[in-house]
């Protein structure tokens, strides 16, 4: 989540979970390669599992990218095909990628042979007019062929034009029924489900149609939201954390 989740709130939120798996902000790729790499990357070990989150268009520069996601450590690289805002668009990467099925290939293809790492895409199902359940089929049939295996689907579509972030991530009607249809359509991949989930409970009956759920507004704005999640989702036989003993968990660090 842009300017959200930096590696502060991820230390924060492990204390509250230990499974969860973590993102870093969406960082672009050109930013990654002519940056401060250790502001922009830097994580303690404490923050794993973590995906590194990028967003570009350049299969070239992407796979540098991977390369040096994975020399830092990460879990994951996850590449951004949902972010809708202007300023992403006039760097044709974002939401706007969905209209190009087999560039997302080739951006996956590359990062794929450039490390070893987990190359996921987190997308919308679809954009502007371009939004029947055809097109989403269409969009992961292709770039499920260049190797990846795990989609996280935002079950909104994003307009291009005339809403802002903001509004692109509350008014498109939700169609979870999309998500569940592709894990039905391709069972031997990783299918994960995002938007308008805000509950534990609803995490769970989400979990009954495919393998993963996202939770991220509702998570930032309720972080203790994550504490039952190890015992609940994850099946562990863990105690919870009061919230005062998070607080205390946090002090080392704030030191």
């Amino acid at each position: 989540m842009m300017d959200r989740t930096d590696r502060h709130c991820r230390y924060f939120l492990r204390q509250i979970s230990a499974r969860t798996l973590l993102y870093t902000e969406m960082v672009t790729s050109q930013a990654i390669l002519h940056g401060d790499l250790e502001k922009l990357l830097g994580f303690t070990p404490e923050e794993s599992l973590i995906a590194l989150q990028v967003g570009g268009d350049d299969p070239a520069r992407l796979a540098k990218c991977a390369t040096i996601a994975a020399e830092f450590g990460y879990d994951e690289i996850n590449l951004n095909v949902g972010c809708p805002s202007q300023r992403v668009q006039s760097g044709n990467f974002g939401a706007c990628l969905m209209m190009e099925p087999e560039r997302v290939a080739d951006c996956v293809a590359a990062m794929r042979s450039a490390s070893n790492l987990p190359v996921t895409v987190k997308h919308r199902i679809g954009v502007d007019d371009h939004d029947h359940y055809e097109h989403l089929r269409q969009f992961v049939e292709i770039v499920a062929a260049a190797g990846c295996q795990r989609f996280t689907v935002h079950a909104r579509k994003a307009w291009l034009k005339g809403l802002s972030p903001k509004e692109n991530r509350d008014v498109p009607p939700l169609r979870y029924a999309d998500v569940y249809r592709l894990k039905q359509e391709f069972p031997d991949l990783v299918i994960e489900i995002n938007g308008g989930i805000l509950t534990l409970d609803a995490t769970l009956e989400h979990l009954a149609q495919v393998d993963a759920v996202m939770i991220g507004r509702a998570a930032y704005d309720n972080p203790y939201l994550l504490a039952e999640a190890d015992r609940r989702i994850f099946r562990e036989a863990v105690a919870v954390r009061s919230r005062h003993e998070i607080v205390e968990a946090m002090y080392p660090y704030i030191d």
